[in-house]
């Protein structure tokens, strides 16, 4: 092998959409000014037309028609929804309270809010279709998911937030969610008649576009962060404290829905749409939610980092157990 080929397989490898998540903290420690509160990219403003054009091309590309398939296998779906959005925040809870008081607060709001997000769409359904999975299933319990976490994760939030003493304006939140978020998914799908052949022609362009906005997301995301000196007052004990606790929190998951999966006898296929779908978080839409839900808040640095390392995580090992259930 030349080192040229040698170097393309490194590159047909690596991830360059997490190599972009990197460039883009590094950027925000570098020069914050611009995307912190008051620069010249007034992210109060970018952040809602990102989170529109995220969910917007989301609506082009999404087949309906592809679901319908799997719209009749409901145990399978509600055991997924309740993985998502019962057995994470409990795992959350459990979590927070076994750290106590030494994690700091940011830290605890992001694991929690890691926890209450809805599963991705593309990866789910990537490694569903790559380890032979149920992939109709996986398509209609992804998509279902982002749907009801629109309304869900703002409330877990509330909830949690209520029980610490702080609050969530709920109203304006959900009205945020469906201005910037629902609606722009919605004109997606009108449009998918007329668009939705050009979309299919240019997914790849699409795709990029799409993780272009959520690099400039999280760029934003994290500038407060460092304008306010938030991660000046942390160390790596936080950073290796949040991958242990994902870790801990992805094996959990993925236990748990294997364990419902078996005592409710359900097949092969089923099995590996319900354990990918289910153990899934979404950094795609979970940036642009974070954005909307928690504003300009200073800690927003640290409430993404959870997600940010989860997500990765979740690809390597789901990338393994693909791979070995794709050779049964």
């Amino acid at each position: 092998m030349t080192l040229a080929d040698f170097a393309s397989a490194i590159a047909r490898r690596v991830d360059w959409f997490l190599v972009g998540m990197a460039a883009a903290v590094g950027l925000a420690w570098l020069f914050p000014e611009p995307g912190a509160d008051g620069g010249w990219m007034h992210p109060e403003l970018l952040t809602k037309l990102g989170v529109s054009l995220v969910f917007f091309l989301h609506g082009l590309a999404l087949p309906f028609s592809a679901l319908k398939a799997g719209t009749l296998r409901w145990p399978l779906h509600l055991t997924i929804q309740l993985c998502t959005f019962l057995l994470f925040p409990l795992l959350g809870i459990g979590l927070l309270g076994a750290a106590g008081g030494r994690m700091p607060e940011g830290l605890r709001l992001g694991f929690f809010y890691l926890c209450a997000l809805p599963s991705t769409v593309s990866s789910s359904v990537a490694l569903t279709a790559a380890a032979r999975g149920n992939v109709a299933a996986a398509v209609f319990n992804a998509t279902l998911s982002s749907l009801l976490g629109v309304v869900l994760t703002p409330l877990w939030i509330s909830s949690y937030l209520g029980a610490a003493g702080g609050g969530l304006p709920l109203g304006g939140v959900v009205l945020d969610l469906v201005l910037w978020l629902v609606l722009p998914l919605i004109a997606g799908q009108l449009l998918r008649p007329w668009l939705g052949g050009w979309a299919a022609r240019h997914k790849p362009a699409i795709n990029r576009v799409d993780r272009g906005t959520v690099l400039l997301l999280v760029y934003t995301s994290f500038c407060d962060s460092m304008m306010r000196g938030v991660w000046t007052e942390q160390g790596w004990g936080e950073v290796l404290g949040t991958f242990a606790g994902a870790a801990v929190l992805l094996a959990v998951a993925l236990a748990a829905t294997s364990a419902a999966c078996r005592v409710l006898r359900f097949g092969e296929e089923d099995r590996i749409a319900a354990v990918f779908c289910g153990s899934k978080k979404t950094l795609a839409s979970g940036v642009p939610m974070a954005s909307l839900i928690f504003g300009l808040n200073p800690d927003l640095g640290l409430i993404l980092l959870p997600i940010m390392i989860y997500h990765p995580l979740q690809l390597v090992v789901g990338g393994v157990l693909a791979g070995r259930w794709a050779r049964r």
